[in-house]
């Protein structure tokens, strides 16, 4: 059993209602066409011919279209297993800055002797077992903002995600060379062996909207734009079939086309193409929406042209809303 799955969650935690959006069937269409058309939103992303996202038309609206089912409604669950730790307030208490650094060390200092009593020492063969390998099932692409953390807002615990962070959470394709967030992946995938890859990008991202802001022939030495520049192709693409829209519109269209880019340049790592077409490996996009606390998850679907070529069809299928 792997270690990280013992570990569950040490709160109680509301159980989030799951709504099946779309599920695509076999929608595949060949790579080399995909790429030589003009790109698109979401959908145009993957192709035209993809049939089943019509939801797209809407992108900026239609979160709100379910809110109004009352009969799926989320409720309150306890679970009866996990690390134990007593629930105390569900607040968040955030470190307040102060003039001389000791208010906020001080803070850090009580929360980490609080996780030490209630978590740790609570759980100590667990967090044994975890001193001695980990074995995660997730590898998470996450922005580096401060209010996104993954492990916190999706419930990971100590062993179950590897989780590199970085502007934007972009991917950058495999031609580009080596950096930290393609290392990171290297020993995720050839060395852990995780079994899915979540690439989650959020709303109001600082660095989606640096990407939009950028001019077509910037030669700036910013570190910021020297990265973001990355996302080059969610930006055009954005461009191309929004320009009707409000630049802040058009931020958020990009946020999501720039998960979808990133999922793609995953593909361009033989190592990812080779275990996902196996079946080894599952590529996934998420996008949170910190304004009202929602999170969309879904699926690239992958699959070669045949056995002997590099590349293949892309679909999204198991397309999810939850609020």
């Amino acid at each position: 059993m792997r270690v990280g799955s013992r570990i569950l969650r040490a709160y109680k935690q509301p159980f989030l209602r799951t709504i099946k959006v779309s599920i695509l069937g076999s929608s595949i269409y060949n790579k080399s066409e995909a790429l030589s058309k003009s790109p698109g939103s979401i959908s145009s992303v993957f192709g035209s011919k993809l049939r089943g996202l019509e939801f797209e038309q809407t992108q900026f609206g239609f979160l709100n279209s379910y809110k109004s089912n009352m009969a799926l409604r989320p409720k309150a669950v306890t679970e009866g297993v996990g690390l134990v730790q007593e629930a105390k307030e569900n607040t968040p208490m955030l470190i307040k800055k102060s003039t001389d650094g000791t208010d906020s060390f001080t803070e850090m200092k009580n929360r980490f002797l609080s996780f030490k009593k209630e978590k740790y020492l609570e759980n100590l063969d667990c967090y044994r077992e975890l001193a001695e390998a980990q074995s995660p099932k997730f590898m998470v692409i996450s922005c580096a903002d401060s209010r996104v953390c993954p492990s916190y807002i999706l419930g990971f615990q100590p062993g179950e995600a590897f989780v590199v962070r970085n502007i934007a959470n972009l991917v950058p394709p495999f031609e580009n060379g080596p950096c930290e967030t393609n290392a990171a992946l290297e020993f995720s995938v050839n060395t852990l062996q995780v079994e899915n890859i979540l690439v989650t990008g959020h709303s109001c991202c600082g660095g989606i909207r640096a990407l939009m802001s950028m001019e077509d022939e910037d030669n700036s030495s910013s570190f910021i734009k020297n990265w973001v520049v990355v996302g080059k192709a969610a930006r055009s693409s954005t461009k191309a079939t929004t320009s009707n829209l409000s630049f802040d519109q058009q931020c958020k269209h990009c946020e999501k086309e720039s998960i979808n880019n990133s999922l793609l340049n995953l593909l361009t790592y033989p190592w990812v193409e080779e275990r996902v077409a196996k079946g080894l490996l599952s590529l996934h996009g998420g996008y949170y929406n910190f304004v009202d606390c929602t999170y969309e998850k879904w699926t690239l679907d992958y699959q070669r042209s045949s056995p002997k070529q590099k590349t293949g069809g892309y679909a999204i299928k198991n397309r999810e809303f939850w609020s």
